[in-house]
């Protein structure tokens, strides 16, 4: 079986997204393939949330948000929003989940690690899931 796809989605691509594909990234190497997007991505990456996934060994300051596109959503075989609503395509056969997730922007050091913990559990079942070791 080929790798599995699996795209983070949230409005700006700076926060959420970037802290979820950094862990899927470390946490499940070559296993899994990792996008991110966003549906009105900002010019960079929240710095706070740079500064935490720095606490946990992954460096994503040299990540850059991405605009959504629809070949990103085609080319997945997950999608996982975090708060874009309607903004991403549907496309039949995939599988959708949407994470209820505080966004980081201009929050502060702490509540960022609150929503940088939930991510690493969220990432680890999803391995579990697509990727078991």
């Amino acid at each position: 079986m080929s790798r599995p796809t699996v795209l983070f989605v949230c409005v700006h691509n700076a926060g959420r997204s970037q802290m979820a594909a950094g862990y899927l990234q470390h946490l499940a190497g070559d296993r899994i393939d990792v996008l991110s997007a966003g549906s009105e991505p900002k010019d960079q990456i929240n710095p706070v949330a740079i500064e935490v996934m720095a606490e946990e060994g992954i460096d994503i300051a040299g990540n850059t948000p991405k605009v959504l596109t629809v070949d990103a959503v085609r080319e997945s075989d997950v999608v996982i929003t975090m708060g874009c609503g309607d903004a991403c395509p549907i496309f039949p056969g995939k599988r959708y989940e949407d994470w209820q997730l505080d966004d980081p922007a201009g929050q502060g050091t702490e509540s960022v690690r609150r929503i940088r913990d939930d991510i690493r559990g969220r990432v680890k079942a999803l391995i579990g899931e697509l990727a078991p070791a």
